[in-house]
């Protein structure tokens, strides 16, 4: 039995597809105007684990993905530039080319995480008929209306509006914005955006040129591949109190039903305890870290260690320890891989038990993890544990099965003098002169690693 968190109903329930067999699923994609950051990448090591944990139980599943290509303004209340277009002048390049080259890398970054990528990637810029048809069925319902900047979604018209994130509606009441803002609620959302000529990306519609809202995107394409009812549809924690919220009103108004079961969403990366910004220089791509010498899949490793529901902090601490636990269980099962033991089938079965009940239970990767930890170490070195440990990464993904091979680094002379006198003063208890030789190390881009039997010099 499989436990998801459904964001809608705040807890955790018993998973039962629509479709006996097969899981119909929708995932928030990227905004394709700038580079990815590992933030951003967060979401997808989490739709990966959900889609590995479903096929791991047996399930096939019908997945989609969007690439919004057009539509997503600088601020998701429907004010600022289209994101697409704002770089495209930036940059004196086409939208198209800014799509066509960011969603490039994006692709990049999931093949280097190894994440199952969904059976349909679709690209708003391709959907534009399916969106506007979508706006016209909720024409043709009364919940739309019109005001000088475009097509509006009237929330006051659905009883529903603010069950995923607790807006209180009531509290707001049908006051405006501003004094001459024409929309009629403050949560009024844009279906269809009126532009300028100058504008590049434009199409014709029967309610003027424009381009379509954010938040119709999702709607459209889910409705046209996977239907009006379908099982999960997933995200970043940030999409949960406006994108998804406007989803929902616009799904569940245009089917008249209940169109997604479960909402489930993925927590926030901090990076040293606080938020990425470009000011502070602490935003990271998947490319920047591997320059570092962090293999994509220790980033990989390192989310996993965390529930995806629970807010992670990322430092270059934690992905050194990464990287290094993930060789450490590398090479440990090549030792099993040429071990000779045998182990029961039995003590098979109950390893396997214990991984599929931390998974099965609202993906405990962090659990699951531990299952594998004292697996490869309580047991004797067997060929069986090591089969063992690549169906578990069935679901981990993270490249068990390699071969790691040591680098040998060459330390200077230099540096090898000032450990020497480092551990003198260390046996001599001068500990202020002990911390001033590491310091004078660790700023010459190598550290210390003490040990009982002595120390050793790695380079950072």
């Amino acid at each position: 039995m499989i436990k998801l968190y459904n964001s809608l109903t705040r807890r955790k329930e018993e998973f039962k597809p629509i479709n006996e067999g097969i899981v119909k699923m929708y995932t928030c994609g990227p905004t394709v105007y700038y580079y990815p950051h590992i933030g951003n990448m967060r979401a997808y090591v989490f739709m990966d684990t959900l889609r590995r944990v479903l096929k791991y139980n047996g399930y096939k599943i019908n997945g989609v993905m969007n690439i919004t290509d057009v539509g997503h303004l600088t601020d998701d209340s429907d004010n600022g530039e289209d994101k697409m277009e704002k770089m495209a002048k930036s940059t004196n390049t086409s939208p198209y080319e800014i799509a066509a080259k960011y969603t490039k890398i994006f692709f990049d970054d999931l093949n280097s995480l190894n994440i199952d990528v969904p059976e349909h990637i679709t690209k708003a810029t391709e959907y534009i008929d399916q969106m506007i048809n979508f706006v016209k069925k909720l024409e043709d319902k009364g919940y739309t209306y019109i005001i000088d900047d475009g097509v509006y979604f009237d929330v006051s018209k659905f009883p529903g509006y603010g069950q995923l994130s607790q807006k209180d509606m009531e509290s707001i009441g049908v006051a405006r914005v501003e004094e001459n803002d024409q929309k009629r609620h403050p949560f009024d959302f844009a279906l269809w955006k009126f532009v300028e000529p100058s504008h590049i990306m434009k199409w014709d519609s029967p309610w003027g040129v424009g381009c379509p809202g954010w938040h119709i995107e999702c709607s459209a394409m889910s409705g046209d591949i996977l239907g009006e009812h379908f099982d999960i549809h997933t995200g970043g924690i940030d999409h949960k109190s406006i994108h998804h919220e406007n989803e929902i009103a616009q799904n569940d108004c245009a089917w008249g039903h209940r169109v997604v079961e479960c909402w489930m969403h993925n927590e926030f990366l901090q990076v040293d305890g606080g938020k990425m910004s470009k000011s502070l220089g602490n935003i990271y791509t998947i490319n920047q870290l591997s320059d570092m010498g962090y293999e994509p899949l220790a980033y990989k490793y390192f989310c996993l260690n965390t529930s995806y529901s629970k807010k992670i902090n990322f430092t270059f601490d934690a992905i050194k320890a990464a990287q290094s636990a993930l060789n450490s269980i590398r090479k440990i099962l090549q030792e099993h891989k040429n071990g000779s033991a045998k182990v029961s089938a039995e003590v098979i079965a109950g390893y396997k038990e214990e991984f599929l009940n931390a998974i099965n239970d609202d993906l405990n990767t962090p659990l699951a993890l531990g299952v594998l930890f004292k697996m490869i170490k309580s047991e004797a070195k067997s060929i069986d544990i090591y089969n063992l440990a690549l169906d578990f990464d069935k679901v981990f993904a993270i490249g068990l099965d390699r071969v790691v091979v040591e680098e040998v680094v060459d330390i200077p002379e230099e540096i090898q003098e000032l450990a020497e006198l480092r551990w003198q003063s260390k046996q001599a208890k001068d500990w202020t002169k002990a911390d001033e030789y590491r310091k004078i190390i660790t700023d010459k881009g190598y550290a210390i690693l003490d040990s009982k039997d002595g120390y050793k010099i790695e380079k950072l």
